[in-house]
């Protein structure tokens, strides 16, 4: 693929406990509406499970033009937002993305509920870590479609271990700023010169 093609689809994958109605996600789909309408946007709820979640999703990619798409994945979405870089090649935008979600999360097992819906209750599975495990790209190649933005305010996840995984990737260290990236409007125009929108 090479790099001045149009994005035509653009796939938003939500961290965890999160959903489309994240302040991120909401933010892109109103400025595509408004300024890019004719791009496909895509960001659905993800279920509990990893190994479903990537079965809905590469279920609707395979409708996708794959040379004219995109993902932006925040957090759990960026370690999946990965998963699709590596097996179909696009560029990936990874907000504050997850690394070894399989070791941050097996201590959540459990009753569960989503953050933007205190009555959206799950249980997250043991075999739910497993399956993060099994999923776990061996390496990242060809750094060059990864555009990480990584904030060292981050309070969730360790900027070091994030910027560590892409190191070789062009990459927007903020300084300060936290895990939500509250202040993501001021990444837009690097994000947007990235997926060439």
């Amino acid at each position: 693929m090479t790099y001045d093609e149009p994005i035509t689809h653009l796939l938003y994958l939500h961290g965890f406990r999160s959903s489309p109605k994240s302040f991120k996600a909401r933010f892109m789909a109103d400025w595509l509406q408004r300024h890019r309408p004719e791009v496909h946007w895509w960001c659905p709820q993800l279920p509990p499970s990893p190994r479903e979640s990537m079965e809905l999703v590469f279920e609707e990619l395979a409708r996708w033009p794959t040379d004219h798409m995109a993902v932006i994945g925040s957090s759990l979405g960026g370690f999946y937002a990965t998963v699709v870089a590596e097996k179909t090649g696009c560029r990936a935008v990874l907000l504050n993305p997850a690394i070894n979600p399989a070791r941050d999360l097996a201590g959540y097992i459990g009753a569960l509920t989503s953050f933007h819906d205190p009555d959206d209750a799950f249980y997250f599975k043991p075999e739910y870590v497993t399956q993060l495990r099994l999923l776990t790209p061996r390496a990242v190649t060809q750094p060059d479609r990864y555009l990480p933005v990584i904030a060292k305010g981050d309070e969730v996840l360790d900027w070091r271990e994030m910027s560590g995984r892409y190191d070789s990737s062009p990459m927007k260290l903020i300084d300060g700023s936290d895990h939500a990236l509250s202040d993501f409007d001021e990444h837009l125009p690097a994000i947007l010169a990235f997926l060439g929108l």
